[in-house]
């Protein structure tokens, strides 16, 4: 690297550094094989990339697809022509994802609740509890979380929703329509990539029919989990937790039919090395 090429560099690691310890999204793409080598563009949502890839028709498609992996936590090598063509090899850029935690909800102070949020920290989540008793929301009960918030699941989501995306998940875990049914409502306005609901699937049916009588339309139930979780017979709170977080993450991969490894052929882990 010439000295030249650090002194440009500097000021995009300087703004690196500060998003990483703001724990604000930001992604660095850097051209890892052809022209300009070692070239690189930093992209944050809603802010001006620093840096450049080469050109400017390389760079405008380059963040178009950052933002892409970003907004799901990914890290990756995409190809592209010199010019952003797609299907071509002629570049290579590696973009690497600094996302801050994802986030997981949990409305409902229930017994439940506790082993929810002990599982979805292990998986690295900024865990929030939310019930309106304050009698049931305390840290003392859920010191695991993050935070806990005595208040109704609607207004919560009204100040928290805009900032919910694909790699967060909202968990109703209560029984109670005049929380459930807002909870849900204001989920649903939000583009939170999970929605889980406990009840049995009589309770569902039951809660389906309050959930179109406000409004809600077959889209907005299509992205319901309810019930919550995948079938692997949990019965305790821990099992259930970890069905909830298995659905989750199963969603998350795209894994629709999930079945023991044994039974599966090819590669464990998708590839993150394609073409747009």
């Amino acid at each position: 690297m010439t000295s030249a090429d650090s002194t440009n560099e500097t000021p995009i690691f300087e703004a690196l550094k500060v998003a990483i310890r703001a724990e604000s999204p930001v992604a660095l793409a850097t051209v890892i094989e052809g022209p300009n080598t070692g070239a690189k563009l930093l992209v944050a949502p809603g802010e001006t990339s620093q840096g450049t890839l080469g050109t400017k028709d390389l760079d405008r498609v380059v963040e178009r697809d950052v933002l892409g992996e970003l907004a799901s936590g990914r890290s990756g090598i995409r190809h592209y022509g010199e010019n952003g063509e797609a299907r071509e090899e002629a570049v290579s850029v590696f973009i690497e994802s600094f996302a801050p935690p994802p986030q997981m909800l949990i409305f409902g102070a229930v017994d439940f609740t506790a082993a929810l949020a002990r599982v979805a920290k292990i998986l690295g989540y900024r865990v929030t509890v939310c019930d309106a008793r304050p009698i049931f929301a305390t840290t003392q009960r859920f010191p695991m979380a993050d935070h806990v918030v005595v208040d109704w699941p609607n207004r919560l989501l009204e100040d928290v929703g805009d900032s919910l995306g694909e790699r967060d998940a909202v968990c109703v875990l209560t029984h109670d329509n005049k929380f459930d049914v807002p909870a849900i409502t204001h989920a649903l306005d939000t583009a939170v990539g999970y929605i889980g609901v406990m009840g049995s699937r009589k309770t569902h049916d039951g809660r389906t029919n309050r959930l179109r009588e406000a409004g809600v339309d077959d889209a907005g139930l299509d992205r319901l989990r309810s019930p919550i979780g995948l079938d692997l017979g949990a019965r305790t709170p821990e099992e259930t937790a970890i069905s909830i977080c298995a659905e989750i993450i199963a969603l998350r991969t795209g894994r629709t039919a999930p079945k023991p490894l044994r039974d599966t052929e090819g590669a464990i882990h998708q590839t993150r090395n394609f073409h747009p």
